[in-house]
């Protein structure tokens, strides 16, 4: 009775607690007319609301530049290195958690879709040409230190991996991430709007491939996971 029982579950039960690191291509869109393309990383740890709704928080390592002397770089001369960190914490709504996909393989492929957001705080380390090379007497305003408040959109697919057990063991994430920062720290430039372009958010894109390995207490959904083996 007892394997019975437990029989009967396999397929639904999933842990709820994951960890995981990734690596993402990154670069970004602020005020500065050429921008460069770096490689990023970051570190998260995730809890399963359940299996097709993760809450993760995140920590970021990566780097935003941009600019140069160079008229055709930036019109007025300016650049800018940032080494940044960020700590984010979002959360993915995947399709498996709203629709039927029991009787269907292409919904059974596309349940692993998702999409979502959250907030964090981005630190700002920038290395910022201060001075014109074409009017030595003026100085660009802002600041090279500073924390913005910052909101990610992403969307993406996970590749679930499962154990004997038929319990999600793994998971692979690929995705894109579209990040708002609410200040003017990506770049360092606070330039007055009257004088230079500057009506736009910063920004920064990243295409993202992660690793998760899920362990913890196992509990069960109130749908097949994955088909029996």
């Amino acid at each position: 009775m007892l394997a019975t029982a437990a029989r009967a579950q396999s397929g639904y039960n999933y842990p709820e607690w994951g960890a995981g690191a990734g690596a993402f291509y990154e670069r970004g869109y602020t005020n500065i007319t050429q921008q460069n393309s770096h490689i990023g990383f970051n570190i998260n740890a995730v809890y399963n609301y359940n299996p097709y709704l993760p809450i993760e928080a995140e920590i970021q390592v990566g780097q935003l530049s941009g600019g140069g002397r160079d008229p055709k770089l930036d019109p007025y001369g300016r650049q800018y290195t940032n080494n940044y960190k960020a700590i984010i914490f979002h959360a993915d709504f995947q399709l498996g958690a709203g629709i039927d996909y029991s009787d269907s393989w292409i919904l059974n492929i596309v349940k692993n879709f998702y999409a979502g957001s959250g907030f964090g705080f981005i630190s700002n380390t920038n290395k910022v040409q201060r001075t014109s090379p074409y009017q030595a007497s003026y100085v660009f305003p802002g600041k090279d230190n500073s924390i913005d408040l910052m909101v990610p959109i992403r969307v993406g697919y996970e590749f679930k991996i499962f154990n004997d057990y038929n319990e999600p063991a793994f998971a692979v994430d690929l995705g894109y991430v579209h990040s708002f920062a609410f200040g003017e720290g990506l770049d360092g430039y606070d330039d007055p709007s009257s004088k230079f372009k500057n009506n736009a958010i910063d920004q920064y894109r990243q295409i993202t491939i992660g690793f998760k390995f899920f362990f913890g207490n196992v509990v069960s959904y109130n749908k097949l996971i994955t088909p029996f083996r």
